[in-house]
């Protein structure tokens, strides 16, 4: 059963196209990887899903609901949560804090549901021990895995990761998608934008390949990085960022 579906979302900024009629769709309980060179719209499509901006055309169906005039708020409401490329924590808050936010304005709960939610993501990110570190003073592989606690506060079901294991050396991406795996245990759908393809191989069932705004491949993830129309456009990026 299909948790997400959206089809020809389009999205224009003047005279460029930046997502033209791409179509997904996201099985419960699947994890989906995007790929594509720099500049190819992988990001606006995130947002337009998660509704930090709005599709000229197209529609999207969340959990069987049409949210594509919801605003980003609302739909975090429903479930959809997402982390970003370069963390932006409360570097004056400890980790607990921060997820804390996220746990209280992200889902309509009690504060002792968001503060017991808040405890239960920071066990599931590894961050438990570093609760009362404040943000400001985390590594660079902590930063990445509060940015996933904060969007995990939320109690998404459906969770967007851009680029999040970008910067990390090899043994903290290891770490790292250990973390995703445990994350996507716990049931939840994942579409995670990605340039260090042997991570997201080690997490997706399937990949999607975005060039100039349009979705140009789909399927198995070697399948998919095999075929000789992605090595083209994309062999050059994994070469310079496979290794972290």
């Amino acid at each position: 059963m299909s948790i997400l579906a959206a089809t020809d979302l389009s999205k224009r900024y003047g005279a460029l196209q930046v997502t033209d009629r791409v179509s997904l769709s996201l099985a419960r309980g699947e994890a989906l990887g995007i790929i594509g060179p720099n500049g190819a719209g992988k990001t606006t499509l995130f947002n337009l899903i998660a509704g930090t901006v709005n599709p000229d055309a197209g529609k999207i169906v969340f959990d069987e609901q049409d949210v594509t005039s919801l605003p980003a708020r609302a739909r975090c409401h429903l479930g959809i949560a997402r982390s970003f490329q370069i963390p932006h924590p409360f570097t004056g808050m400890t980790t607990y804090e921060n997820v804390l936010v996220g746990a209280t304005f992200g889902r309509r709960a009690t504060e002792r549901a968001s503060e017991t939610r808040a405890v239960a993501v920071l066990e599931l990110t590894g961050l438990k021990r570093k609760a009362n570190t404040y943000a400001g003073d985390l590594t660079l592989l902590d930063r990445k895995r509060l940015e996933l606690a904060r969007a995990l506060a939320s109690d998404p079901t459906l969770l967007l990761l851009d680029e999040i294991a970008g910067g990390l050396t090899e043994p903290e991406c290891r770490e790292l998608v250990e973390t995703i795996n445990g994350i996507r245990a716990e049931g939840v759908s994942i579409i995670w934008i990605e340039h260090v393809v042997h991570a997201l191989l080690a997490v997706v069932d399937r990949i999607a390949v975005i060039d100039f705004g349009k979705k140009i491949a789909e399927g198995d993830p070697r399948a998919v990085m095999a075929s000789p129309e992605v090595a083209a456009i994309y062999m050059g990026i994994e070469g310079e960022t496979a290794h972290g």
